[in-house]
């Protein structure tokens, strides 16, 4: 017999992208399923990483990170937010925004505790609560708004709860939360003494004139949360896997403790290239921003022209719709297979962002990501509009 293993990771599927992205390939069609640009960031970025490699360090840097990139985060939480960041108590660098998400679920949870999740969430959330001995308790966004229902929430608190994770701009769902969902979760965080794990990856991936308001930025919120970033979405290099976490000196330095566990360091020439970036001037994030809402557009005005009716997202690269828009009546895991296969073209289903045996995920939602050149959202239009239309 082969041996027993840990459920939490051996009992799961192969993550959903992975499963689209060989899909992809093996039909020939046009990726819009995983959530990676096909082109690199700036060049400047990649001639400090390698001239950063020629002229060292190349060895392990500080745990924490390099003081550099760490400072870097402190002044762009100033610069952006108005959060005043001790760089050498209140910052960590970890192996991408994944590894921050995971020191702080170890880091923060043990058996007994419980951890609310909104879904649909990231799917690296569920497993790493679990792994911690914890348990997850979900509670759905609505939709198609998908926003934070009082009455659920507050429900969902116990004695056990430990913390609650946020995700926004959000993904899989593309919108950002509301000021009022703001005042809501710091209220209930403050009423039950609550820690707050922060996914903001996108923090700088919003659109139509929307801002980027972390809740570490409300009263009494600055102790009780970790904000994590990714110079992988800021700077289109996702291959690089840099992310930070900002938080209280007892939040960091517990995850700290994890992450010496994990991956110890950081590439020390990366973190160099990330901190330049993290110095870029206003013009690099106003054209940032910019260009994805250019290519958000494409992609929605190629949906509606296929036959959905859905809504521009408000941040992130993704945009969901509903596949019975087009008249589909089977769930959206057929409806993802059945586009690649016969439309030439990738998606993601909704469903895949819930735990596996949750009863209430719906499954008649897609999630297709408009992170791409002109010319490929064009052609991915046109092949939906001609399979559809």
């Amino acid at each position: 017999m082969p041996p027993q293993l840990n459920d939490v990771f051996a009992g799961r599927p192969t993550t959903i992208f992975a499963v689209m992205s060989a899909l992809a390939n093996e039909h020939d069609a046009i990726n819009l399923g995983q959530g990676f640009p096909d082109r690199d960031g700036p060049d400047s970025l990649l001639k400090v990483a390698a001239e950063a490699i020629l002229s060292g360090p190349n060895q392990y840097a500080p745990t924490m990170g390099l003081p550099v990139l760490r400072q870097a985060v402190a002044s762009a939480n100033r610069r952006f937010y108005n959060l005043e960041i001790d760089w050498e108590t209140q910052t960590l660098v970890t192996a991408g925004a994944a590894e921050s998400l995971a020191a702080a679920f170890l880091g923060f949870l043990q058996p007994g505790d419980e951890a609310i999740l909104f879904a649909p969430f990231y799917d690296s959330y569920a497993p790493m609560v679990e792994a911690a001995g914890a348990t997850p308790v979900v509670v759905h966004l609505t939709p198609p708004d998908w926003r934070i229902d009082e009455k659920k929430l507050r429900a969902a608190v116990t004695p056990r709860t430990k913390l609650i994770a946020i995700n926004s701009p959000h993904n899989p769902t593309g919108q950002v939360i509301t000021d009022n969902e703001l005042v809501l979760l710091a209220e209930i965080i403050r009423a039950n003494d609550l820690i707050a794990v922060c996914d903001e990856v996108y923090e700088h991936l919003i659109f139509d004139g929307l801002a980027h308001k972390p809740l570490m930025t409300l009263p009494d919120m600055a102790q009780r949360c970790v904000r994590i970033g990714s110079a992988g979405k800021t700077f289109s290099m996702t291959g690089w896997r840099i992310g930070y976490a900002t938080g209280p000196a007892p939040l960091i330095d517990a995850m700290a403790k994890t992450h010496q566990f994990l991956s110890y360091t950081i590439q020390p020439h990366l973190q160099i290239a990330v901190a330049e970036g993290l110095g870029f001037d206003d013009r690099y994030y106003k054209d940032f921003t910019a260009d994805m809402q250019a290519k958000r557009d494409i992609l929605v005005d190629g949906l509606r022209a296929a036959g959905f009716n859905l809504a521009p997202a408000q941040g992130t690269y993704f945009l969901t719709v509903d596949i019975r828009d087009v008249g589909y009546s089977g769930d959206d895991m057929s409806f993802c297979r059945e586009l690649i296969e016969k439309a030439g073209v990738a998606a993601v289903p909704i469903s895949s962002f819930y735990m596996a045996d949750d009863p209430d995920a719906p499954k008649n939602f897609a999630r297709f990501c408009f992170c791409k050149q002109p010319e490929v959202l064009q052609e991915a239009s046109a092949r939906l509009k001609k399979y559809f239309g």
